[in-house]
């Protein structure tokens, strides 16, 4: 559903930018049903265990590479230890497409060659605390896409998981892309808000959040 009020476009930080509404909802249907083929296998979706014994409240599931913590891996060693599934040039193509909207540049996306996405499902209770997005050698930019409820995404600094932080609402068809200064940005998300999604969506409750990253990693490792 279309907000009465227009949300603009915000540059949150240098190479930080919040672009509303930028998936159709045609867009959000076809990458729900993807999620939901991903969310069965080759590696189910599940909730991470963390080297402390902590277990992450969302629940995850990976195309391309395996991210554990806190490292890639083309096999899913802590899951099932079975392979994980291809990143589709569809999703690159995405990806691209949402760089140079994003800074309003189109050769912005022109090398832009992603090939990992982490797909993380909050339910109404899941939370994300602040981290960095620093297991990848590449420091190309992170593509993060919202789909169903809307949640408050907090962005903050490269030095500290304290304050300064701006926090955003990011909606359902919602963009959100870090690079440049901000790619090792701590950001998190401090809660969710459940029954803010479109069901048309195909996603009836809860909040998908797809994120493309360049790994940089050479395409034969392990």
């Amino acid at each position: 559903m279309d907000a009465l009020i227009p949300r603009p476009r915000l540059r949150v930080a240098p190479g930080a930018v919040h672009v509303p509404g930028w998936l159709t909802l045609d867009e959000q249907r076809e990458l729900v049903v993807a999620c939901r083929a991903w969310a069965t296998g080759p590696v189910p979706i599940r909730h991470t265990r963390l080297p402390n014994g902590g277990v992450m409240s969302v629940r995850t599931v990976c195309v391309g590479w395996h991210w554990q913590p806190y490292r890639y891996t083309r096999t899913a060693d802590d899951v099932n230890g079975a392979p994980v599934a291809p990143f589709p040039d569809w999703l690159v193509a995405l990806g691209r497409r949402a760089l140079g909207d994003a800074y309003e540049d189109e050769a912005a996306g022109g090398g832009y060659t992603p090939d990992t996405a982490l797909i993380n499902f909050y339910d109404g209770q899941a939370r994300m605390g602040m981290h960095q997005d620093k297991d990848e050698r590449s420091s190309a930019p992170v593509v993060s896409l919202t789909i169903g409820d809307s949640c408050v995404f907090r962005f903050g600094n490269t030095e500290t998981r304290t304050r300064p932080y701006t926090d955003v609402e990011l909606a359902s068809g919602d963009l959100f892309v870090f690079g440049g200064p901000s790619r090792y940005a701590y950001h998190g998300v401090p809660r969710v808000h459940p029954g803010t999604g479109d069901p048309s969506t195909g996603l009836a409750t809860g909040r998908l959040n797809i994120t493309l990253r360049e790994t940089g990693l050479p395409e034969g490792s392990a």
